[in-house]
């Protein structure tokens, strides 16, 4: 496991006494009334860390990073842009035929429906916006999302990546390509131009060209059998969900703010590599491994002497690509997501803070970050060069504020 050194805050601009106050509030407010089953919380400043806690969790526990894959993902198409495989306005079919002709939902039910042409083609941008006018089975509230259930579009169907998207391709839009934003497996699909402009498979391209040269030595599609510790037992935590919030599935009859719904064990679906390798929510992974990754992002595409992006490359992918500049609020799918929709916008990869008072969050213009699905999250304030990563296993996210909270806390310790 890599090594996290702590610096001394106040040499970081930090009031040691409001930073440490942020395990206080985590502990009085979720820990001891049995809301999640533990916390681990990194802050860093100017690349150096300033508050490292690991409440509940070892030090080297391996956690569902769920949608925070997808900024890995992400970055990986970029690199393949930076080598000119591809431009962002390029037509998806261009490079996956399937796509071609793609209509979008018009009227009906599930069994018995009518699609109109879509206005215009689905490109890359809107892949990696999320305006595609893809979504997500889990989401419930549209005809498209039973249709995904239905046919099995999700990354337990048992089929590989390559047969999801070419499902993904003969299922209506819910919109036409740009139209819309809707948070969806758009960046699963990501994934798979990663593999067909690269010639790779997603695990291979993410292991050479981004996991080995950050040296996150931890983070993988699966857990191998050697990431066991001293008494056979897996590294990979719990996985839990509030039963009466979660869409993704608790045990029958369960009750209570915690519901165990993975043990990791050996029996864990991340205990095996799986058949669709997710670009959009499929990674395990570490603090110390993630925190490398978003450092690379922090310090302009490059750590440690291993430059995976140019630095204009990110300052490009971390500005908003929403129609008009306009926030999420405004294109009009009020709908789950890893975020709020007032004052935020998205770029390739990445929300984006553009209005703090709107969005009603003590942040900075020019914020980016995402989070995952059992609660994790991430930021990164290019104006302060402050890094937060936060962890722990509930689903789903949305079930409490932390990510207000944690924003609230973390800046107030600021001075």
């Amino acid at each position: 496991m890599t090594s996290l050194a702590v610096t001394d805050p106040t040499e970081l601009g930090f009031d040691p006494r409001r930073l440490a106050a942020l395990d206080t509030f985590i502990a009085d407010n979720y820990l001891s009334t049995g809301r999640y089953p533990g916390y681990t919380l990194l802050v860093s400043r100017a690349g150096q860390v300033a508050h490292l806690s690991h409440q509940g969790y070892a030090p080297d526990a391996i956690f569902r990073f769920f949608s925070m894959t997808k900024p890995v993902t992400s970055v990986a198409l970029l690199m393949l842009l930076e080598e000119g495989r591809f431009q962002v306005g390029d037509p998806v079919e261009k490079y996956l035929p399937a796509f071609a002709g793609q209509r979008v939902w018009q009227d009906g039910t599930p069994t018995n429906f009518t699609t109109r042409p879509a206005e215009r083609p689905m490109n890359v941008q809107d892949l990696l916006t999320h305006t595609s006018g893809l979504t997500y089975g889990f989401m419930g509230r549209h005809p498209v999302d039973a249709l995904y259930r239905a046919r099995g579009l999700d990354r337990t169907s048992g089929r590989n990546l390559e047969e999801i998207c070419a499902g993904l391709a003969d299922t209506p839009l819910l919109f036409t390509p740009g139209s819309q934003w809707s948070y969806s497996m758009a960046t699963d699909v990501c994934g798979r131009l990663v593999e067909v402009l690269s010639g790779r498979t997603l695990d291979d391209f993410f292991q050479t060209r981004i996991f080995d040269p950050l040296g996150m030595i931890d983070t993988a599609f699966w857990v191998s059998d050697d990431k066991v510790d001293a008494e056979g037992g897996t590294r990979l935590v719990g996985n839990y969900a509030e039963p009466s919030l979660s869409p993704f599935g608790v045990p029958e009859g369960a009750s209570g703010p915690m519901a165990l719904i993975d043990d990791g064990g050996p029996t864990s679906p991340y205990r095996s590599k799986p058949d669709m390798l997710s670009g959009g929510g499929g990674l395990a992974s570490t603090l110390a491994d993630y925190h490398r990754f978003t450092q690379m992002l922090a310090r302009g595409g490059e750590l440690d002497g291993q430059r995976l992006l140019g630095r204009r490359t990110i300052a490009y992918a971390a500005s908003n690509h929403l129609p008009g500049g306009g926030d999420l609020a405004s294109m009009g799918q009020p709908v789950f997501s890893e975020t709020n929709y007032n004052g935020i916008g998205f770029g390739l990869g990445f929300s984006v803070m553009l209005q703090p008072a709107r969005a009603q969050v003590l942040s900075s213009v020019g914020e980016y970050g995402w989070g995952g699905a059992a609660s994790t999250v991430f930021w990164i304030d290019p104006v302060e060069d402050l890094t937060v990563i936060g962890l722990t296993q509930l689903m789903p996210s949305s079930a409490y504020p932390i990510r207000a909270q944690l924003r609230s806390l973390v800046y107030s310790a600021l001075v």
